[in-house]
C-alpha cells in the first residue's frame, strides 16, 4: 500500500493475490502478469473456463488491480479533472467507465470510477498502478487526499448467466434491483463487501470488493461449496475480445486516443470541471482522426491471429494485430487493429502475416458475440 508520501517500486519480487494458494490448490498453470503470480488457466483449459462463464458461472480473480481512494471536500472535482468522463453526473451507488489521459489527449489507463456520496473510488489496472498513481497525485489541488489501498482489498468477479442465481442464495440483497454499472454495499456469505454490476465478458456478473483477510471465507462459498468455475487469464481475455471490450497495452495505450479507439462515448468535451488532455481533444474531434480501431475475423479456417502480427492493406503495411486470438463461441480467429478510416467499413479486406504467410482478412462489426446476458441484466426499480 502506499500514501501521498509514496508509490509502488517496479524493482519489487512478483506479489500474490490473497487466493493464490487456492490456485495452486487447483493446479492452476502460474504465469507472471503485471507484477503478479497469477492463474492462466486451470486443468480444463481456456475453452472450457470460456464455456463456462458464457453457459453458467465462472469466478475470476483480479485482486491484482487498483484501486485508489479518494476523500476531501474537492474530490469530486479533482477526480473530474484527471479523468475524461463526467463525475458530477454520478448519483451515489453509481459506477463510470472513464479513461486517464496525457495532456496530448492519449491514454494514460482505463478505469472505473465508483461514487460512495463521502469518497470515490478509482480502478485502475494493475499493470499501470505505479504510473497511474504518480499522474494523478501530480495534479492534486484542493481538499483532497488520496490513498492506495490496492493492497488491502480483494476482488472478485462473478461472471455468467447464472452469476445472480449464485450470488442470491449468498446474500439477503436484492441483487436484481442493482441496476447496470451501479453497486450497493452490504454483507454476502457473512463478508462486508460492496458489490457491483459491471463485467468484462459480455454476460450478466458482479464484482465484489472486500478486505483481504476474508479471502478464504468467499473463496469457499463461491468455488467450493457454491460450484463457481475458476477462470484463469486465458479465458478471461478470449471473453473480453469476443464483445470487443478493449485491453490496455494492446488497444489502447499511451499513442493513442480515445476517438480513434472508438471510445468518444467516455469524454465529456463540455463538462463543468476542465481536464487533462482537453484541449488537445478538442481539436481532434474538430479534424477528426485518421485513424480507427476495428474488429476483423480471419477468412482462412484454422488461421489465429496474434498480437503484434503485421497487417497490410493492399501490400502496405498499417499496423500490428492489437488484440487477437481464437473465439471459442464463433469457432474462427478474430482480432482488432487500427486502419486508415476509409477501410473501415464492415467487409472491407487485407492481410494479416502469420510467420511470413499473408492471410486474408475482413473488417467486422463488434462486438463479434452478442448473446450474451449482460443484455438481459434487470435495471434498476423505480
Amino acid at each position: 500500500m502506499t500514501d501521498e508520501s509514496g508509490s509502488r517500486s517496479a524493482a519489487q519480487p512478483l506479489s500474490r493475490t490473497p487466493f493464490y494458494d487456492f490456485h495452486v490448490a487447483a493446479k492452476a498453470k502460474m504465469v507472471p502478469f503485471a507484477g503478479f503470480e497469477m492463474p492462466v488457466q486451470y486443468p480444463s483449459g481456456i475453452t472450457r473456463e470460456h464455456e463456462a462463464v458464457r453457459t453458467g458461472v465462472g469466478v475470476f480473480d483480479v485482486s491484482h488491480m487498483g484501486e485508489f481512494e479518494v476523500t476531501g471536500a474537492d474530490r469530486d472535482a479533482f477526480v473530474s479533472h484527471v479523468t475524461s468522463n463526467d463525475v458530477a453526473a454520478l448519483d451515489i451507488g453509481q459506477a463510470q467507465y472513464s479513461a486517464i489521459l496525457t495532456p496530448q489527449g492519449t491514454v494514460v489507463d482505463d478505469c472505473l470510477v465508483y461514487q460512495f456520496g463521502s469518497k470515490l473510488m478509482m480502478v485502475v489496472n494493475a499493470s499501470n498502478i505505479e504510473k497511474d498513481w504518480k499522474h494523478i497525485s501530480a495534479r492534486r489541488s484542493g481538499d483532497v487526499r488520496l490513498r492506495d489501498i490496492s493492497d488491502s482489498v480483494a476482488l472478485l468477479a462473478v461472471q455468467g448467466p447464472k452469476a445472480e442465481g449464485l450470488l442470491q442464495s449468498l446474500t439477503k440483497i436484492r441483487l436484481g434491483d442493482i441496476a447496470y454499472y451501479h453497486f450497493v454495499v452490504g454483507e454476502l456469505a457473512g463478508v462486508e463487501c460492496f458489490i457491483s454490476r459491471t463485467g468484462y465478458t459480455g454476460e450478466d456478473g458482479f464484482e465484489l470488493y472486500f478486505r483481504a483477510r476474508d479471502a478464504a471465507v468467499m473463496w469457499r462459498a463461491l468455488v467450493e461449496q457454491g460450484g463457481a468455475t475458476p477462470i484463469g487469464l486465458g479465458a478471461r481475455d478470449s471473453l473480453r475480445l469476443e464483445v470487443g471490450f478493449a485491453l490496455y497495452g494492446n488497444d489502447i495505450d499511451d499513442t493513442v486516443n480515445p476517438y480513434e479507439a472508438g471510445l468518444g462515448w467516455i469524454v465529456k468535451l463540455n463538462k463543468k470541471t476542465p481536464f487533462v488532455g482537453q484541449d488537445a481533444l478538442r481539436v481532434v474531434k474538430e479534424k477528426g482522426v485518421t485513424r480507427k480501431l476495428v474488429g476483423f475475423r480471419m477468412l482462412e479456417r484454422g488461421a489465429i491471429p496474434r498480437h503484434g502480427y503485421d497487417v497490410y492493406l493492399r501490400d502496405t503495411k498499417i499496423d500490428t494485430v492489437r488484440s487477437g486470438g481464437f473465439s471459442p463461441s464463433l469457432k474462427e480467429g478474430i482480432g482488432t487493429t487500427f486502419l486508415p478510416t476509409h477501410s473501415v467499413e464492415p467487409g472491407t479486406r487485407f492481410q494479416v502475416d502469420m510467420r511470413g504467410k499473408r492471410v486474408e482478412a475482413e473488417v467486422a462489426r463488434m462486438p463479434f458475440y452478442a448473446n450474451g446476458s449482460a443484455r438481459k441484466a434487470k435495471p434498476a426499480k423505480p
